[in-house]
């Protein structure tokens, strides 16, 4: 799920190599947060307008977690 990320951030940002994506353990409800960092200056390519990229990044995240039989939130820091 990382490598997806990932592969979805370095779509829409500059400074690829400003990608980080770190992943905590699951919560008491099976969740599992990933947190996804980017250069300050590519937060608005990330986000969009009125955040629907990143909607769509989280509605592509979960549809590929469910595959899996994993529950997942992303945030975007």
């Amino acid at each position: 799920m990382e490598e997806l990320l990932i592969a979805i951030a370095k779509g829409l940002v500059e400074d690829k190599n400003a990608i980080t994506v770190d992943k905590d353990a699951p919560n008491e409800e099976g969740i599992v947060v990933y947190h996804l960092h980017v250069a300050s200056d590519d937060m608005g390519r990330v986000i969009g307008k009125q955040g629907k990229i990143a909607r769509a990044i989280r509605v592509v995240m979960r549809a590929g977690a469910g595959r899996i039989n994993e529950r997942i939130m992303v945030e975007i820091d």
